[in-house]
C-alpha cells in the first residue's frame, strides 16, 4: 500500500497578540485542508507569513524574509518539490499587489478580514497568483473551524481570544483602521462557547484581545451590547477558567466599571497594559489620541484606587513629528511618575497613508536615536526595580512549560513576570505558590513555597 505523505505548512507570525490569534486560527483551517504544522521552514509544502504593518521595519522584514523563501522556493522546485507562499496580515492588507510586484514567488496575498477563506483562495491561486483584500460583509469569526483538542493542548495553558477588532480612533500615526477596519465586537454567546471549548481540553488562564479590547460592545443573548467588564465576568464563570487578561486599551475607555472588575473579580489580574504614546499634550493632539495625559493618570489612578497592586505598561512612540526637547522631557517625567513595569518604546516611523507621514517638522534620525536610548534606559531601570521587588515574597505561578534546565518548570505569575522554579511536569496546568528568590534578566527564579499548596 502506498502511504500520501502529509502536506506541511509553516506558518510564522509578526507583531501582536491578534496576529499570533489569527496565525493559530489559519493554522486550524489549513489543518481541515489536510496540512500538518512543520517549525521547519524548508519542510513546507506551503508557507504562510502573517504579516504586521506598525512600524515600517516589520514590513520590511517581510520583504527580507521573502526573497529568502525565493531561493528556498527555487531549491525545492529543482527537486521536484512544490512550495506555494501565502503573504496575510496587515502588510497584505496594506501593500495587496505591491506584494507581487517585489516578490513574485508569493502566490497568494489576504488581509486579515479574509483568511477565513484561505482554502478557496488557495485553490484560485493554483491558476494565477491571487490578492484578496476587500472587506467582505459576513463576520469571518462565525465560518473559522474549531481547533480539535489535541492542536489546542498543543499550544499550551494560556491562550488568546480575540473578542474585538478594528478601530474607530484614526490616530494619525496608526494604520490599524485602514487594515483591520471600523470597531466590530464578536457576540458574547460565541465568545463564551470558544472559551468553553478552550477550557475542556486544559487551557487555564485566557487574554480577551482587541485593538481597542475595552470599546468591547458585543451583544447578549438578548440583542442587549455588553461591556468588556460584564464580558470578564460571564467568562470567569467559565469552568476551569483560573485567569484572565485583556489587551490592548484605550485610556479614554477606562470608565470605573471596568476599573471595579480589577477589585470584584478575583480571576482578572493586577497588570493592565495601557498605550499613552507620549507625556506631551501637544504631542498627543498632535496624534489624534483625544486623551490628555491627566487623562491618562486619572486613568492610572482609577484601576489603582481599586486594585493598588495592579502593574502598568504601556506604548510610546519618541520622535512623533514636532516632538520638542520639552515635549520629550514631558514623556520622561510621566514614566518616573507611574513607574511602568515594562514598556514598549518605538521611534516614529511613517506609515503611508497615514496623516502623520505628510507632517511638517518630521524629527531627525540621530534625535529620534537619542531620545529613544535615553526613555529604555529608564523603562528598563524601571523593570528591573520591579522584578527586583519580588524577591522574598510568595507568588502564585501558573505553571505553564518545561523549564530550560534540567528538573525545572516555568510560567507566569499575576503581573506577567516570567517564574523558573524546580518542579515536576506533572504541575504544568496548576497554580501553585513560589517562594522568588532571585531575579535574573526578564525573569525570576524560585522554589515551591515551603508550605506548599495548590491554588487552583
Amino acid at each position: 500500500m502506498t502511504i500520501i505523505a502529509a502536506k506541511r505548512v509553516f506558518v510564522k507570525s509578526y507583531g501582536c497578540q491578534m496576529n499570533v490569534y489569527d496565525a493559530e486560527r489559519m493554522a486550524d483551517i489549513l489543518e481541515g485542508e489536510g496540512y500538518a504544522a512543520t517549525d521547519v521552514i524548508e519542510d513546507a509544502d506551503l508557507v504562510v507569513l502573517n504579516t504586521c504593518h506598525i512600524r515600517e521595519k516589520a514590513a520590511e522584514k517581510v520583504y527580507s524574509e521573502l526573497g529568502r523563501i525565493r531561493e528556498m522556493k527555487q531549491d525545492r522546485t529543482g527537486r521536484g518539490l512544490e512550495t506555494r507562499v501565502v503573504v496575510a496580515g496587515c502588510v497584505a492588507q496594506a501593500e495587496g499587489a505591491e506584494i507581487l510586484r517585489r516578490a513574485p514567488a508569493v502566490d497568494l496575498v489576504v488581509g486579515p478580514q479574509n483568511y477565513q477563506n484561505l482554502p478557496s483562495l488557495l485553490r484560485q491561486a493554483l491558476k494565477k497568483p491571487v490578492v484578496e483584500t476587500e472587506f467582505p460583509a459576513e463576520d469571518k469569526f462565525v465560518s473559522l473551524p474549531a481547533p480539535t483538542p489535541k492542536t489546542i493542548r498543543s499550544r499550551g495553558v494560556s491562550a488568546f481570544v480575540t473578542v474585538q477588532e478594528g478601530c474607530d480612533k484614526f490616530c494619525t500615526f496608526c494604520v490599524v483602521p485602514y487594515t483591520r477596519g471600523a470597531e466590530f465586537s464578536r457576540s458574547v454567546a460565541e465568545i463564551i462557547t470558544e472559551v468553553e471549548r478552550l477550557a475542556l481540553s486544559g487551557v487555564r488562564e485566557v487574554t480577551l484581545l482587541g485593538q481597542n479590547v475595552n470599546a468591547f460592545h458585543g451583544l447578549d443573548e438578548a440583542g442587549e451590547p455588553v461591556s468588556l467588564s460584564e464580558l470578564l465576568n460571564r467568562v470567569s464563570k467559565v469552568p476551569g477558567i483560573a485567569r484572565l487578561r485583556y489587551t490592548t486599551s484605550h485610556p479614554l475607555d477606562m470608565d470605573e466599571t471596568l476599573s471595579l472588575a480589577h477589585r470584584d473579580n478575583p480571576a482578572l489580574m493586577p497588570y493592565l497594559h495601557l498605550p499613552v504614546q507620549s507625556g506631551s499634550d501637544q504631542i498627543l493632539e498632535a496624534m489624534n489620541r483625544r486623551h490628555t495625559v491627566t487623562d491618562f493618570r486619572a486613568a492610572v489612578a482609577l484601576v489603582k484606587q481599586y486594585r493598588p497592586d495592579t502593574a502598568f505598561s504601556s506604548d510610546f512612540i519618541i520622535g512623533f513629528p514636532g516632538e520638542t526637547d520639552e515635549d520629550f522631557a514631558g514623556t520622561m517625567r510621566l514614566v518616573e511618575e507611574i513607574g511602568f513595569s515594562s514598556a514598549y518604546t518605538f521611534k516614529y516611523s511613517p506609515r503611508p497613508g497615514t496623516p502623520a507621514a505628510d507632517m511638517a517638522d518630521q524629527v531627525p534620525e540621530s534625535v529620534k536615536d537619542s531620545r529613544l536610548q535615553a526613555i529604555q534606559a529608564l523603562v528598563t531601570k524601571q523593570q528591573r526595580a520591579f522584578q527586583e521587588s519580588m524577591v522574598g515574597k510568595t507568588l502564585d505561578v501558573l505553571v505553564e512549560r518545561i523549564g530550560r534546565k534540567p528538573g525545572q518548570v516555568a510560567g507566569k505569575s499575576p503581573h506577567l513576570l516570567a517564574v523558573a522554579f524546580e518542579g515536576s511536569a506533572d504541575s504544568i496546568g496548576h497554580i501553585v505558590q513560589v517562594d522568588i528568590v532571585e531575579s535574573v534578566t526578564n525573569s525570576l527564579i524560585g522554589q515551591l513555597s515551603d508550605r506548599p499548596r495548590a491554588v487552583a
